[in-house]
């Protein structure tokens, strides 16, 4: 009788454990390195419980043989055994939860780490439809929610679970009749645990969402704060991200609403069924079926299953939170970075000379995947000599920085080709294409570290002489110098603490540091005022000495000395020549040189 039912709910509890704990399972590889501690805990875990289990046995004797016999000597005997025991179930419970939440712990560093290297691998197309922020939540909001299941929370399952099925071996030892009773239940519990915590795993992975669009707006307008304060956008910015947070407080709701129907369900169903069962075990004491020992027994079996039952009830719902965080965190893990090294890469051929630069782009065509109606490129074919200087001009939306990122094997054309010193790019490993070339964009990133570690970008490792070397190069030694620590002075993020002449100053010290064959500038000096462009114009100059450089402009002053000038327009070159020879041409190049030297000269 009781067989087909304990096979029903085990049937029923491994169809959905299938389906449910399948995104569990995928810790499983950053748990295989620490199997070794993960065996300590196990049997440190067996030892508890079984301290544990004992007991209320020895309570039983205690009753049995002290009590009802009358015997002190004998009650005094198992009194100082059970202080023994919890001594013993002290001592390896503490051991057991240490080892449990230290794997735990090192398995959400890992994946933390994972997640973190996945992301900063994936190439910008990735990001043209994704917001930083998302990555962010995953990197914090869930991998906290793992860090609860796989430590602290992970060690009350396994010892719930160690418990439950010692303390139903126990109580059917005990009193086969009355645990029949108690496993009949096992249906009605089994089912609304299942029902309510698919439900909960779905409304948990919602609230993640949620969270995350949260946390997506809250990075947009900090980032841009000076924007949102300068056009008065405080309220509507506010108004935006108090919406969000009152869709992620209704999901949150709908899941806790769940949880709760699931937990009184579970614990009403089980104490509801064990006062029943103690009823019919009174009755079997006062027939003498049992003992009074047995009973008391008995009771302390149940209340452990009972108990161990509920705190499985209870973490079930943050077993089905967890699962909801791991899903979106191998989701991300899952994600493959467009460009990659081939099997086999090849390495740029020795010229004779330490600096190769030649750069070729042959009938490039290339469309961006978030824009794929739009051609960023179209048949653009370009040859940058090795030492020469080339400017890229034209309108907005022309396609310059594009043939940057493109350079940069940020993204691989859609037709065509780009080469170094005659070597497809594709047929190169990204790493070391990037590290041929030097940039110095037009908004220069400076992280929130020191003077000294934002120049050691440019080279990592490199030593202090060193980086004070590029930095005078650069004219940043002598405002570093002043600083209040030096060159270990914090800059704030972003760089707050400094002018926008300083970050450049860091930006170009950066590519002393690198030594790069190939320089990229992209709107370099645009953001500066005429003194400050004009210092940082000399160390550009002496930074593109000897280096193949291609320059992106708007500026049509600052690449009047370019030795070619390449007049871009939708995507296209319509013109190419020396700034003289395009002046006096009939085209786009004199259009635009003629508005910016009037609008100069009348300024």
């Amino acid at each position: 009788m009781l067989l087909p039912l304990i096979s029903i709910g085990t049937s029923l509890s491994s169809r959905s454990n299938r389906s449910r704990l399948s995104p569990l399972r995928q810790l499983v590889p950053f748990m295989r390195p620490y199997a070794g501690r993960l065996t300590v805990a196990a049997i440190v875990l067996l030892i508890a419980a079984a301290t544990g289990l004992a007991l209320p046995m020895l309570i039983g004797r205690i009753v049995d043989e002290g009590f009802v016999a009358n015997n002190q000597s004998t009650a005094n005997q198992y009194f100082f055994a059970l202080l023994a025991l919890s001594v013993m179930l002290g001592g390896f419970t503490a051991a057991r939860y240490y080892l449990v939440s230290w794997v735990g712990e090192r398995v959400v560093a890992d994946l933390r780490s994972a997640v973190y290297a996945r992301a900063i691998s994936l190439d910008p197309s990735y990001f043209e439809t994704i917001r930083s922020g998302e990555t962010l939540s995953r990197l914090t909001t869930d991998t906290t929610l793992v860090q609860a299941i796989a430590g602290v929370n992970l060690s009350i399952v396994l010892r719930s679970a160690v418990t439950l099925v010692g303390g139903l071996a126990l109580l059917i030892y005990t009193s086969p009749a009355l645990t029949g009773m108690i496993v009949l239940l096992i249906p009605l519990v089994l089912v609304p645990l299942f029902v309510f915590g698919r439900r909960v795993r779905k409304l948990s992975r919602d609230t993640q969402d949620r969270v995350a669009d949260t946390a997506g707006i809250a990075g947009e307008t900090l980032n841009s704060l000076q924007v949102v304060q300068a056009f008065n956008l405080e309220q509507v910015q506010s108004a935006r991200y108090d919406e969000a947070v009152e869709h992620s407080f209704a999901a949150s709701v709908k899941r806790i609403q769940a949880r709760s129907i699931l937990t009184a369900l579970a614990i009403i169903i089980i104490f509801a069924g064990i006062v029943v069962v103690l009823r019919v075990g009174a009755g079997a004491v006062f027939s003498g079926e049992m003992t009074a020992g047995q009973l008391s027994q008995f009771l302390l079996y149940a209340m452990i299953v009972a108990g161990s039952s509920a705190s499985l009830s209870e973490m079930w719902g943050e077993v089905q939170r967890a699962s909801g965080a791991i899903e979106r965190l191998m989701s991300l893990l899952a994600e493959q970075p467009s460009i990659v090294a081939p099997l086999h890469p090849r390495t740029l051929p020795n010229t004779g000379s330490t600096r190769p630069g030649r750069i070729r782009f042959d009938q490039v065509t290339f469309q961006y995947s978030s824009r794929p109606d739009e051609y960023a490129l179209q048949d653009f074919t370009l040859e940058v000599e090795p030492g020469e200087t080339v400017a890229l001009v034209g309108p907005s939306a022309a396609g310059k920085s594009t043939v940057m990122q493109l350079l940069l094997r940020f993204y691989d054309p859609t037709s065509g080709s780009v080469s170094i010193e005659g070597v497809d790019l594709r047929e190169l490993a990204p790493s070391s294409v990037r590290d041929t070339i030097g940039i110095v964009p037009q908004e220069t990133v400076v992280f929130a570290q020191s003077a000294a570690d934002n120049i050691r970008y440019g080279r990592p490792g490199a030593s202090d002489a060193q980086v004070i070397e590029a930095a005078t190069a650069a004219g940043a030694h002598h405002f570093i110098s002043e600083l209040p620590q030096g060159y270990d002075t914090y800059l704030g993020e972003r760089g707050t603490r400094l002018s926008g002449g300083q970050r450049q100053r860091i930006a170009i010290a950066r590519a002393f540091l690198k030594q790069p064959s190939i320089m990229l500038l992209d709107e370099a000096t645009s953001a500066l005022d005429a003194q400050t462009e004009r210092d940082v114009q000399i160390a550009l100059d002496q930074l593109m000495r000897g280096r193949t450089t291609i320059v992106v402009a708007h500026r049509l002053a600052t690449v009047q000395t370019a030795d070619r000038i390449v007049v871009m327009d939708a995507g296209r070159i319509v013109a190419s020549g020396t700034h003289e020879t395009l002046s006096n041409a009939q085209g786009l190049y004199a259009q635009l040189s003629a508005l910016q030297f009037r609008t100069d000269t009348a300024s």
